[in-house]
């Protein structure tokens, strides 16, 4: 692979969807499709894709180091078939230590974690884009305490890896707020969803980092992100990516009953 890979920052759905197709029906049909399209954008496979999600949380940041990770069934109330899906991607330990070394040459201590397995903020995006689970994979964690200017330097420090062949993705969502899932939050996934087009892809890309440092005072901030453990993904994509302009990939206006949410590439694509 020749050409720098951009970033990327999706909203991932609803728990284990791509595996729900009887039950769900066409709920995911735009969703599924942004996704899919996402390998023609690249071109060909990445060596690999580094996942940062918004459901794996450590005190500093931790890299998955596993040869084969195992499954994380980290959600409630799905059918019972969706606790026994697998995606069988390989690990990277390789890979896991230039991430590390990246990030501590940043001055950003991580850890390696040879146990961690994947949560379903990487396994379901992945389940969909290569299907065939061929592309390793590894994952970084956020770091508790959720500082964007951390999440951003991270981003920043692991930008090399867009050079070699590595994808780097951030899986969370543009609205979280698990009281809110319906119709009462549709005003606020909106109104924070124009906020992020209009920062993230009609803003100078040289701004861009300013704002998502002060976040919380964009409109409607708290109210979709009330806990920002789905934003903070998006912080280390725009940081790897930072001065490339935003695109949006994907966006739908009646999720989950009635939310908006988008999703983001940062730099070109291989293929328009």
């Amino acid at each position: 692979m020749q050409h720098r890979l951009p970033t990327y920052f999706l909203s991932h759905g609803g728990g284990p969807w791509p595996y729900m197709k009887a039950q769900l029906g066409a709920t995911y049909d735009q969703l599924e499709a942004a996704l899919q399209d996402i390998p023609r954008q690249l071109g060909e496979s990445p060596k690999a894709v580094l996942m940062v999600s918004g459901h794996w949380e450590t005190a500093q940041f931790a890299v998955m180091a596993t040869p084969k990770p195992p499954m994380v069934y980290d959600y409630g109330g799905f059918p019972e078939h969706t606790y026994r899906v697998q995606y069988p991607a390989p690990g990277a330990p390789a890979l896991a230590m230039r991430v590390h070394g990246l990030l501590d040459a940043a001055g950003l201590p991580s850890t390696l974690d040879d146990r961690q397995g994947y949560d379903h903020g990487a396994f379901v995006p992945m389940a969909v884009m290569y299907p065939q689970a061929d592309v390793p994979m590894l994952q970084l964690s956020i770091r508790r305490g959720y500082d964007p200017a951390a999440h951003l330097a991270a981003g920043r420090a692991l930008a090399p890896l867009r050079d070699e062949g590595v994808l780097i993705v951030g899986s969370g969502l543009t609205y979280h707020d698990m009281r809110n899932m319906g119709p009462s939050g549709k005003l606020a996934s909106a109104t924070f969803d124009r906020w992020l087009d209009e920062t993230l892809v009609h803003a100078d890309p040289r701004e861009r980092s300013e704002h998502l440092l002060h976040w919380t005072q964009a409109p409607a901030a708290r109210a979709a992100h009330p806990r920002e453990d789905h934003l903070l993904p998006l912080m280390v994509a725009v940081g790897a990516a930072e001065d490339d302009a935003g695109t949006r990939i994907y966006h739908e206006e009646d999720v989950f009953g009635g939310i908006d949410v988008s999703s983001f590439r940062f730099g070109a694509a291989a293929i328009a």
